[in-house]
């Protein structure tokens, strides 16, 4: 009994301390676990800001840039709330620390509706919240750099002005409230002013405030203002520096000739005639990480010499599980896996197969998408300089925490063993959220103890070697009665989850069955559905699948929205007034659209192209990242029927617009990013094998064939929301709605081909 006692007494103790830790708010994200480095008369005020006596100002940045410009729109919030000299704020990487984990973009993967505000929703975000602070990652991601860092960057300025305040009132003999502070200075009313680098030793031996007033957003000084990008004259001037311009002293090079087929291995290679060639050092045998490919590398004194010896090695393939993938047997799978069952329910409404069986009008279609490599314009690198007890890495990576673990059980070092440089990324669209070319680095520089080795991927390697946006099948069916009113909507799909083999492969997790990013575009967007049931089926497909910008997004906009033009269309409705109709419960939503909707002239008669070709308007409308996008596109069809997009007029609502320039440059960015995957792009498998290999055979939209595309932001006073990846979405389907308009064909396929 008394055993008993105590063990259900323990119990108890452990729930009742479980239950108070899940109410304490989320731990502070102020100040680092160790003091931040410093050099010379630098001061850090806290765990995000350092002042130096010359007046600069360093901002301490957590989020990889890859050209969204978060750099920029970070620096700008401490820096406001810190009423700091724009001129003087430089931004410099972070180091390792729990108060830079991203917690906003694993909140955001809970597969909840956005109009859910449910207690216990409330409280799961909560506790991921607490959770993320303690064992998430430093990751770039999820278009939540700047909801994340809101108000921890405000809070760090914030404070950083309190203290720098606090120091001068003191040398000065006043009260703190007659000071104020203006573009890096401390002033008071009777003349008297300090800058903040004379300041800087002072302020750092204040104590930290308590609690910090935050600006009134009317008192913004550079939130909301279009300032150039902070990184803008290094990339001009050429000092910046990506992963592939890493250079450290004796240098070698490293190129892999991995297996054609995706996910295989070696199964026998003979590199004698590769290490005869000039300049080679080493030639091996590398198996493969983290759901790559292993393969062969050569090691040479230059990245040619090393890409040359690849051509005469003799390699024995085992091609694994992808052998004999094709495009045709893969969907074939996706369907058969649709045709089984419904899958999981990530959102249901009333009793849709009864409103659909009594419906008026019963309406249904089905959409398919391939899948789809990132082709990033800086191919896959990675630098690694390994010795006895430590390693230095230079890479370009969304993922900083997860690229030092991989590196360090490889080399079979601790973490902190790992020197890890985040260097600039030449684009990423979440294909450097993976590991696997880390791993294969630390490996082959494993080889060459004490040198640093580069390994670079070739275009065509990078292009054939991808974690693929995953290809999907939809099913969709709607019901309208009699007065042509929507009453019914079931949207089923089925393809791969990117959550469940992300989780295998960089944790050694087992495959979750429920992944929110299959069904986001489906499940969570705004529309008033009185019955409704929206789900997805996971296959098991041999083909390796990552995020892609937007992700789920991606595919499921183009599904949700085209099919919306097709009830529109059954009810003999305008695409526009037809989802006005669906938006009585969410004014910004609709203000989106029928902005979009007065920008673009909808609705007016729409004059011929310069040619004399008919051109015609189409519509589409988002939500995701928590940003909400309505885009029309104008289109024309040539003779020989090839798609021309001239206009696309863009309306964004995305939250506070902290950096105007930043927000047009990602819309424009998403918009040809979506629109190449609308009308070129398609990655094919023979024999588990991609065929491209370049941009020639996986096109991007070209400056010749760019559309004009003319954005609107809707000023907002909710905090910021997504940018990077939110504008992608809907392009392919207001595309694919404006040739229906113009030819009567219903596109349901992409890439978009006209018969």
């Amino acid at each position: 009994m008394k055993r008993r006692a105590f063990v259900f007494g323990g119990v108890g103790a452990v729930g009742a301390l479980l239950v108070g830790w899940t109410v304490l708010p989320v731990r502070q994200r102020l100040t680092t676990s160790a003091p931040l480095p410093t050099e010379g008369t630098e001061v850090a005020l806290n765990g995000w800001v350092k002042i130096d006596a010359d007046n600069s100002v360093t901002i301490m940045m957590c989020r990889s840039e890859m050209g969204q410009g978060v750099h920029t729109g970070l620096a700008m919030i401490l820096a406001d709330e810190l009423d700091a000299d724009w001129s003087r704020v430089r931004v410099e990487n972070a180091p390792p620390d729990k108060i830079f984990n991203n917690l906003q973009v694993v909140v955001d993967g809970l597969p909840f509706h956005p109009d859910d505000h449910r207690l216990f929703r409330r409280f799961a975000d909560h506790v991921t919240r607490k959770l993320m602070r303690e064992i998430g990652e430093i990751a770039t991601g999820g278009s939540s750099g700047l909801s994340d860092l809101w108000m921890p960057m405000r809070e760090a300025g914030a404070s950083a002005r309190a203290m720098l305040v606090a120091a001068a009132a003191q040398r000065w003999r006043v009260t703190a409230s007659e000071c104020r502070t203006e573009s890096g200075k401390v002033l008071h009313g009777t003349g008297q002013s300090m800058t903040f680098g004379e300041l800087a030793a002072a302020a750092g031996r204040q104590p930290l405030p308590d609690k910090v007033q935050l600006k009134d957003p009317s008192a913004f000084r550079l939130v909301g203002r279009p300032l150039h990008r902070i990184d803008a004259a290094a990339k001009t001037d050429g000092s910046a520096r990506f992963g592939i311009d890493a250079l450290p002293p004796n240098l070698l090079y490293a190129s892999v000739l991995m297996c054609p087929t995706v996910g295989g291995r070696v199964k026998h290679a003979e590199v004698g005639a590769a290490l005869a060639q000039r300049g080679v050092v080493k030639a091996f045998v590398v198996p493969p990480f983290d759901g790559g490919t292993g393969g062969v590398a050569v090691i040479a004194d230059n990245a040619f010499r090393a890409m040359q010896a690849l051509d005469v090695l003799k390699v024995d393939w085992d091609p694994g599980r992808a052998a004999g993938a094709s495009n045709a047997r893969l969907m074939a799978r996706i369907v058969a896996a649709l045709d089984r069952d419904d899958g999981h329910d990530y959102y249901t409404r009333g009793d849709v197969d009864a409103t659909l069986r009594g419906a008026a009008k019963v309406i249904s279609a089905e959409y398919h998408v391939p899948y789809l490599a990132h082709g990033a314009v800086e191919p896959i690198n990675c630098t690694v300089q390994y010795r006895d007890n430590a390693a230095t890495v230079w890479v370009s990576t969304q993922v900083p925490g997860i690229a030092r673990a991989h590196a360090a059980r490889v080399l079979g070092l601790q973490p902190g063993q790992v020197d890890l440089q985040v260097m600039m990324l030449g684009g990423g669209f979440g294909r450097r959220l993976e590991a696997d070319f880390v791993s294969q680095a630390a490996a082959i520089a494993r080889e060459v103890k004490g040198r640093a080795v580069q390994t670079i991927w070739t275009r065509a390697q990078d292009m054939t070697h991808d974690f693929y946006r995953p290809a999907c099948v939809a099913r969709l069916r709607a019901g309208l009665d009699g007065d042509r009113r929507l009453v019914g909507w079931h949207a089923r799909s089925a393809g791969q989850a990117v959550v469940p083999e992300m989780l295998a492969r960089d944790f050694g997790f087992p495959r979750i069955p429920i992944d929110k990013t299959v069904a986001e575009g489906a499940y969570d967007q705004p529309y008033a559905w009185p019955a409704a049931r929206v789900s997805h089926t996971n296959v098991d497909l041999p083909i390796p699948v990552g995020f892609w910008r937007s992700v789920g997004h991606s595919h499921q906009a183009f599904f949700t929205e085209c099919f919306l033009d097709e009830i529109a269309v059954a009810a003999g409705k305008d695409p526009v007034a037809f989802r006005a109709g669906l938006l009585g419960e969410h004014p910004r939503h609709l203000a989106v659209l029928q902005r979009v909707a007065a920008l673009s002239g909808w609705g007016e008669p729409m004059a011929r192209a310069a040619d004399g070709i008919a051109r015609a308007r189409g519509v589409a409308l988002h939500q995701s990242y928590g940003t909400i996008v309505g885009q029309v596109a104008e289109v024309s069809v040539a003779a020989d029927k090839t798609i021309r997009v001239h206009r696309v007029f863009c309306v964004i609502d995305c939250g506070t617009p902290v950096n105007p320039n930043l927000i047009r440059q990602q819309a424009e960015s998403g918009i040809i990013f979506g629109l190449s995957a609308a009308l070129y792009q398609e990655v094919s498998f023979v024999d588990g094998m991609v065929q491209q290999k370049n941009f020639h055979d996986f096109p991007v939209v070209r400056m010749a064939d760019c559309p004009v595309i003319q954005t609107d932001i809707i000023t907002s006073a909710e905090a910021p929301q997504g940018a990077g990846e939110v504008c992608t979405p809907p392009i392919a389907p207001a595309v694919a709605n404006a040739l229906f308009a113009l030819t009567g064909q219903r596109l349901r396929a992409l890439p978009l081909k006209l018969a």
